[in-house]
């Protein structure tokens, strides 16, 4: 059985990027069930790429009661609804077996991986307070798209000196924006800026200088995506509500480095159900951005720890 859950998490502040606001996240749990056991999973449909909680409750609902990890694959694209139920199914696995998913994947055993923690769209006072107020986290993402972006990034700067700085445009600039704000992005100490120009709008990135990493976010979703990229990305960023699940991030992940990428693992703003098989994605990557829990104001029952050494793989109790 497959049993499919709409559930909303309070955030602890107003979270704000380039295309909106909110104050909840909304995402679907999903639950399979067979010979007395569930296994669970969690995505977050994104209207960015045409999904909604109905829709992707539709596709869950669509499938098999008996389908396995392998018919799934065929049976959805990418996308939220592969991913929750991918990620059960590999819980429901591992349950069975009576092993952790890591085992089963063939990987090494995890180990916390320190995370960014995401600014929110704000005014430059505001986004310079809350730089001070996090200036004690070793890596913060700041969420630009604007025509005022230099001021908040000047802004965050001042508040969180020591910290590095990855900067995600959500694909709000032009090529000639990102050119003129490159040169000081590299002076403000910027690791790597995220998805600067629109998705399919990107072929200029092959054509101008990239004096720092770029990072392909809404242009990477899993494989196949890979062939588009060359020549106008350093980086990609996986997430499984992209890839659909922890079966295809996993291989996404190897035939990126085997192609000389540099990765990323990112989230949604979800739970901490739905950053657990990421942990596993996110063992030796680059950059790591899995704080959707730190984000909310309430999470699941038993949540994945944050601490100073970033990060920690879950309990069994949460997935896995």
């Amino acid at each position: 059985m497959i049993r499919v859950t709409a559930e909303s998490f309070r955030l602890a502040e107003v979270f704000t990027i380039s295309r909106g606001s909110r104050t909840e996240a909304k995402v679907l749990t999903v639950r399979v069930e067979r010979d007395g056991l569930v296994g669970w999973g969690e995505c977050v449909p994104y209207a960015r790429y045409g999904e909604s909680l109905d829709s992707v409750t539709a596709q869950i609902e669509g499938l098999p009661v008996a389908i396995g990890r392998d018919g799934l694959q065929a049976a959805l694209p990418p996308g939220a609804a592969r991913n929750a139920v991918d990620c059960a199914l590999w819980d429901l696995e591992a349950k069975r077996a009576g092993r952790r998913v890591w085992e089963m994947a063939g990987l090494a055993a995890p180990v916390p991986m320190v995370t960014c923690f995401t600014l929110s769209l704000d005014t430059p006072e505001n986004m310079r307070a809350a730089a001070a107020k996090h200036a004690h986290r070793p890596v913060l993402k700041i969420k630009l798209g604007t025509p005022d972006d230099m001021t908040r990034l000047e802004a965050v700067r001042a508040g969180a000196p020591a910290a590095a700085i990855v900067v995600d445009a959500n694909e709000g600039w032009t090529a000639e924006v990102y050119s003129d704000l490159a040169p000081h992005l590299v002076r403000l100490g910027v690791q790597m800026v995220e998805q600067p120009l629109p998705a399919g709008q990107d072929d200029l990135l092959a054509e101008i200088a990239r004096p720092l990493p770029v990072c392909a976010d809404e242009s990477c979703h899993d494989r196949s995506s890979l062939a588009g990229l060359k020549g106008k990305y350093d980086m990609v960023n996986i997430k499984l509500d992209k890839t659909g699940g922890l079966t295809e991030a996993l291989a996404l992940r190897d035939a990126a480095r085997a192609e000389g990428y540099r990765v990323m693992v990112g989230c949604m703003v979800g739970t901490s159900l739905a950053m657990a098989p990421a942990v596993l994605v996110a063992q030796g990557a680059e950059v790591v951005d899995l704080d959707g829990p730190l984000l909310l104001a309430e999470d699941r029952a038993t949540p994945l720890a944050y601490d100073a050494t970033g990060v920690h793989p879950s309990e069994v109790a949460l997935w896995g």
